[in-house]
């Protein structure tokens, strides 16, 4: 299953590895962006069907409120990669939860693999362990 993905990261080495690791597994990076205004912006423009949202960007803390918007008013599934999950201990509105970062490839393939067939609406068992849904 394939998704145009959104990576929004204010950490330039961490956007391009992520995005290296998206597309090695045949997903389509519809971009990276390191503030929330670019953000809504490619969101308007664009079909996404997944945000990997950053909590800290370069406009500071906007990640989550970033991600609620998404969630809840455009329609974009969410995970957020931050290295401060704690900030997002009590879960986001309209998204689906948290990867701690640094995280390994396979974590970021299947909490992807996770969110999608959500999307999709397929039967998912469990949850990836290094993802911390939220509720």
């Amino acid at each position: 299953m394939t998704a145009r993905i959104l990576i929004i990261e204010d950490e330039a080495l961490v956007a391009m590895e992520l995005r290296l690791v998206l597309e090695d597994l045949g997903h389509e990076v519809a971009g990276v962006v390191a503030d929330a205004a670019s953000a809504r912006r490619l969101v308007r423009e664009t079909d996404i069907d997944l945000a990997l949202v950053d909590i800290h960007l370069s406009d500071g803390p906007t990640g989550v409120a970033l991600g609620r918007e998404l969630g809840q008013e455009m329609g974009v599934s969410v995970l957020f990669m931050t290295a401060n999950p704690g900030m997002v201990r009590e879960g986001v509105a309209g998204t689906i939860g948290v990867l701690s970062k640094p995280t390994e490839e396979r974590a970021v393939q299947t909490a992807v693999d996770y969110a999608l067939r959500r999307r999709h609406g397929e039967p998912v068992q469990y949850a990836p362990p290094e993802l911390q849904l939220f509720g």
